[in-house]
């Protein structure tokens, strides 16, 4: 626990721990200190001077940002002096920038326009400036105009601490500007246009491509939620106008590590209204799919999985919400009869892995231990987990990678070991017990004898030395992971690859019959398939039920297509992978006559007979936790699909029907 500093801020007495940052200490009393450059969170770098404040004792104002509390300071923080010198910056900033307020994008969120009339500066007094500077916009993503930049900092900052750093300075003065590699435009640097530049930039100098005349900031329903295209599950704001969505930002707290989204959680919504959607119900007749009504399309559906019984497979996504998978689960229990129900989780992950991976904030870890993965912002495979590690490493946390491969987060690593990950793990565990750690007769028999070398004996001194360290490992390697938490107090977490797969595996699949992959590849009576899911080729299937929100390959091989909400039209939950329960809330109306999974699931149980009832989720966030027992150091086999493929296969369907084709094909071709 932190020390913790009183002081008085314009007035009021203010308790917080040692270290705050004047701007944040004075948050906390509900007092906001002008700034335009701070990003909470970050170190202050005092650039802009909107942040000075008086502290008693002190000849000269002193940086609010940079400056630390301190016990029994006394600070003001708007004084005719400060004003007056708030008012003098915002004045010749306003000198070099356009005054089109009336019709900017950003105007009524853009934080010079509020500190404008804060100040009340219709224009500057100074001499009109224009740079005239070229506009980049040729991407589909991110419109960059430099002519409205304020040379704050924040785009150039938060790039650098994610490690993508595509944003520089360029030049001093007033002839400064905010730049790529060489001033190329985007899309010809390693710009991954995730879009965090966007979120903290204050004025119109980037923003969504695509926004100019549709809605002002006033005039947008916002709705927190979470995005379901990968593993992490991240927070999300999305912002909807007349039914349509608008644009979609990052939800995550302010200062936090996992404030981040990727490009396609950020620009996948174009999916949603696609031709790609299935919005009616479908049929087959005469081996073509026709349209059909709701009523006609369930009770087809409901006579063959009532025939097929226990000779009916269930197969899912682990995407869906805990409401759908609670429902599903419920339904293949009490209607159809049917242990045969499993997930797309059963090919990277079982079922201990994700009930018995551990709940970790992030923002807390000193000490993170990359196991087995290989998170990318650049080909976007759980490039939030890539994002918040590196942020957590410029914070100060120190990060071990064990990899068979060299990779690339490897290079932001204290210790990057390239080797075979289990056996590095059990190499760590005998480092840790020299250090005077002890885990139990059997895990100090199994490493009795290993060698302790170099990057070893750096891994082990860190894990024992630190406060609250975490292993992120893939699925496969939990079990070896785990045996170090025998050793010390660590958070191990396996990372899968859907959203929602935890939540899928506290809802109780899969059952005990066959497997995914066993009714993919059998011949099974009916198989009854929920979501996305990547499979391009007919199953041996008799008849085929796919309930979906695209017309998939898969499901214009099928018999009957159900069409289901996308998560930004269903309302639920689901635990991410860190283990925290995650609202989804709806952000527009389902397309055409489309529903919720949860609301056909039901629906079908009624066009059964046999309704289901009381299937609202109790679980806060997982199974109890167990304790940990010794597993041999050993991957687990059979769980061999990689997070790139999984991922690509389940948003296909985003990835080709919205505008991050583009970003795909250029990509492909190398641009």
């Amino acid at each position: 626990m932190s020390k913790k500093v009183t002081l008085k801020i314009d007035g009021k007495a203010v308790r917080v721990p040692a270290g705050t940052n004047l701007i944040d200490a004075a948050e906390t009393a509900g007092i906001h200190i002008p700034n335009l450059c701070y990003l909470k969170g970050m170190r202050g770098i005092g650039a802009c001077r909107m942040c000075l404040v008086e502290v008693e004792g002190m000849k000269a104002p002193l940086i609010g940002c940079t400056t630390k509390v301190k016990e029994g300071m006394v600070v003001n923080t708007r004084t005719e002096k400060l004003e007056e010198i708030r008012k003098f910056v915002i004045d010749l900033i306003l000198s070099m920038h356009p005054l089109d307020c009336m019709t900017c994008t950003k105007a009524g969120a853009c934080t010079l326009q509020q500190y404008a009339y804060d100040f009340g500066i219709k224009e500057s007094s100074f001499s009109r400036k224009k740079f005239g500077y070229p506009v980049d916009e040729e991407n589909p993503f991110i419109r960059r105009d430099p002519d409205y930049c304020i040379i704050c900092g924040r785009c150039v900052r938060v790039c650098k601490e994610q490690g993508t750093s595509v944003l520089e300075f360029m030049g001093r003065g007033v002839g400064a500007k905010v730049v790529t590699a060489m001033d190329r435009p985007l899309q010809k640097s390693d710009c991954t246009f995730c879009g965090s530049c966007i979120d903290v930039c204050p004025v119109n100098a980037l923003l969504e491509a695509g926004r100019w005349r549709k809605g002002r900031e006033w005039e947008y329903t916002k709705t927190a939620s979470a995005c379901l295209s990968c593993g992490c599950g991240c927070d999300i704001i999305a912002s909807e106008r007349d039914g349509e969505i608008i644009k979609i930002n990052t939800g995550a707290a302010d200062g936090s590590a996992e404030r981040y989204i990727c490009a396609t959680g950020r620009f996948g919504f174009d999916a949603v209204t696609s031709d790609a959607r299935v919005t009616v119900p479908m049929k087959r007749v005469n081996g073509e799919l026709q349209e059909t009504t709701w009523k006609d399309a369930l009770e087809t559906a409901a006579e063959r999985l009532k025939q097929a019984g226990a000779g009916a497979g269930i197969i899912s996504t682990a995407g869906i919400l805990n409401q759908d998978a609670l429902a599903l689960s419920r339904f293949a229990s009490d209607v159809i009869r049917t242990g045969n129900v499993d997930t797309t989780a059963s090919l990277y992950a079982d079922a201990d892995s994700l009930n018995l991976s551990d709940t970790v904030d992030l923002d807390g870890t000193d000490a993170i231990v990359l196991a087995g993965l290989d998170p990318s912002q650049w080909s976007r495979v759980l490039p939030a987990l890539d994002a918040g590690i590196r942020k957590r490493v410029s914070r100060g946390a120190k990060l071990i990678v064990i990899n068979s491969a060299e990779i690339r987060i490897g290079r932001a690593a204290t210790v990057s070991i390239k080797a075979e990950e289990a056996t590095t793990l059990a190499h760590i565990a005998r480092g840790l017990i020299d250090k005077g750690k002890t885990g139990g007769k059997e895990l100090e028999a199994a490493v009795s004898g290993l060698a302790v070398t170099e990057d070893i004996e750096k891994a082990a001194a860190i894990l024992a030395g630190a406060g609250s360290p975490a292993i992120f490992c893939a699925p496969s390697l939990f079990s070896a992971s785990r045996n170090i938490s025998l050793l010390i107090d660590v958070k191990v977490v396996a990372v899968p690859y859907e959203a929602n797969a935890r939540g899928i595996a506290a809802a109780g699949l899969p059952a005990d019959g066959k497997t995914y992959k066993e009714m993919i590849s059998g011949d099974m009576d009916v198989l009854y398939a929920v979501g996305e899911i990547p499979v391009s080729k007919r199953p041996g299937a008799k008849f085929i039920i796919a309930q979906t929100s695209y017309l998939t390959d898969f499901a214009k091989q099928a018999d009957i297509v159900l069409p289901a909400a996308t998560y930004l039209e269903s309302k639920g939950t689901i635990i991410n992978y860190l283990g925290k329960v995650k609202d989804v809330r709806k952000v527009v109306d389902p397309l055409g006559v489309s529903k919720q999974h949860r609301d056909i699931i039901i629906n079908l149980s009624k066009a059964i007979g046999e309704p289901l009832k009381d299937i609202t989720p109790k679980t806060k966030g997982g199974p109890e936790e167990a304790e940990p027992v010794f597993r041999p150091f050993e991957e687990k086999q059979g769980l061999d699909t990689g997070p790139a493929d999984i991922i690509e296969a389940l948003n296909r369907s985003v990835l080709d029907h919205s505008r991050l084709l583009w970003l795909k094909e250029s990509e492909t071709a190398g641009v």
